[in-house]
């Protein structure tokens, strides 16, 4: 599979956390910010979806943060990464955790063209606003979700808030993620998001913000998304 040749593909993007998958277990490290958002996420996603026995595919999945919550609560958990750096990180991680997760190399793209759908569950957290084409990424992903299947989709909001905050804040200021994670282009609004769910045959379901608070290194469900937010869409049957 030449993974690089697809559309959705950005080497640069692929390449920056492909040199950060080292430092992805670190707590106090380049990924802290997801450490501590990880249980608030896991938690929207337990709420609202029973995942003991659910097949259940991560996409961006990093170095298996999320994909390892989600295996602990009882689903079938498969990860995919174009980063294969971090791919290795996460394949020892779960080793030396003890669970069993299938993951690897490839691109959304190329389990759908294989026709590896029907998944109970879709997560991609973070990832959305790092692809060239959003809007045919979740296309993709609702061809890989069963009728009725759900997605999660975590992403960062596009306005002067956002800017402040999550890049100039976040990147330039506090230093708690590396400079140029984000380009405020690529952000996502809510209602683009909407919108391309609703191309896609997904029903918004539930949207909420995600408080991320540097000082305390500690995170909660909001009601605003004007900045990082959290989003639960199902696929319509027929």
């Amino acid at each position: 599979m030449d993974s690089q040749a697809h559309t959705q593909v950005d080497p640069a993007e692929v390449a920056k956390f492909d040199a950060l998958a080292h430092r992805f277990w670190d707590p106090r490290g380049d990924f802290g910010p997801l450490h501590v958002l990880n249980p608030v996420r896991a938690g929207f996603i337990t709420e609202r979806v029973a995942l003991e026995g659910a097949r259940l595919l991560d996409v961006g999945c990093g170095g298996g943060l999320l994909a390892e919550a989600l295996a602990v609560r009882g689903a079938r958990v498969s990860a995919i990464d174009l980063a294969a750096g971090m791919i290795e990180v996460a394949r020892l991680h779960a080793h030396g955790s003890g669970l069993s997760i299938d993951y690897r190399v490839a691109s959304a793209e190329a389990l759908a063209a294989d026709a590896m759908e029907g998944f109970d569950v879709l997560t991609c957290m973070e990832m959305l606003e790092h692809v060239p084409d959003p809007a045919g990424m979740i296309a993709t992903f609702s061809r890989l979700l069963r009728p009725g299947g759900h997605l999660f989709v975590s992403t960062i909001n596009r306005n002067l808030k956002s800017f402040a905050l999550a890049i100039v804040g976040a990147e330039y200021l506090l230093g708690i993620v590396p400079r140029g994670t984000h380009e405020y282009d690529k952000l996502i609004r809510p209602a683009e998001l909407a919108r391309w769910a609703r191309a896609a045959g997904l029903e918004l379901r539930a949207l909420q913000g995600l408080d991320y608070r540097p000082w305390s290194r500690s995170s909660r469900l909001n009601a605003d998304p004007s900045v990082n937010y959290i989003a639960h869409l199902v696929r319509r049957a027929g």
